[in-house]
């Protein structure tokens, strides 16, 4: 009794209808079908994708608190089953903030120049703010507006260090949901936000380091402070700039 290996290979291909060559052309179909799944790319029918949009479209957008809780929770327990003390969680937390405040600083000039600007009213063209104290400004009431819709709630310098800032936040939304140890009290989740800040400095071409500081009262039991560090060239330049008159 013969098995199927002793069919001859022409009498197969006549009764199936299809030869080598024929089978490699099917097969050409479904392999270009899969390569193009591979991708990943979902584009839409319009073609257009997320980088085709206005960026003055998110200008009023809000996202939701439990969202921004589960996004930021998740990120804090990333960041924490990697590193093995509280500085290194809160470095963490500040390297992931920094580049979004890089980016951040783009979006508010753009959203400064008559281009960017919803008001058909807007003349002046924006420009990155030259001394400190426009750049404290613009953290304090443009940048925190645009992430948490309120302005901060005090900025003061330090009397003992001239080139020390200090930003303060009475509630912010990133201590709000985050359940710190009683051994890990010193833990300090704004780190995040100082990341951002920082990343806005170091943009704008004002190098620091910004760290975040619990200092919690009666009235205000998750009250953070934002120390903000200039480097030294950057207070020498702030000194010729003011001998120079420019603002």
């Amino acid at each position: 009794m013969s098995g199927p290996s002793n069919v001859p290979p022409s009498f197969s291909d006549r009764v199936s209808g299809t030869g080598p060559q024929q089978l490699l052309h099917s097969r050409h179909p479904v392999q270009n079908q899969n390569s193009s799944s591979s991708t990943g790319l979902r584009l839409p029918s319009n073609k257009k994708t997320i980088y085709d949009r206005n960026l003055n479209r998110s200008r009023n957008a809000e996202l939701g608190r439990a969202s921004f809780a589960f996004l930021f929770m998740e990120m804090v327990s990333y960041a924490q089953n990697r590193v093995k003390g509280i500085q290194e969680l809160e470095k963490r937390l500040n390297e992931q903030g920094h580049p979004l405040g890089l980016k951040l600083l783009d979006l508010l000039l753009y959203r400064s120049t008559p281009a960017g600007s919803s008001s058909s009213s807007s003349s002046a063209q924006a420009a990155r703010p030259l001394r400190v104290l426009p750049l404290l400004t613009l953290l304090t009431t443009k940048l925190y507006p645009l992430l948490f819709s309120r302005p901060a709630d005090s900025l003061e310098q330090s009397t003992t260090n001239p080139g020390e800032y200090m930003i303060i936040d009475n509630t912010p939304l990133t201590n709000q949901f985050i359940s710190v140890p009683k051994d890990m009290s010193q833990l300090s989740c704004a780190a995040f936000v100082a990341g951002i800040i920082e990343g806005v400095c170091d943009g704008a071409g004002f190098e620091s380091r910004v760290t975040s500081h619990n200092h919690a009262t009666d009235v205000w039991p998750n009250r953070t402070v934002f120390l903000v560090k200039f480097e030294n060239h950057v207070l020498e330049r702030e000194r010729e700039l003011e001998r120079a008159g420019i603002k």
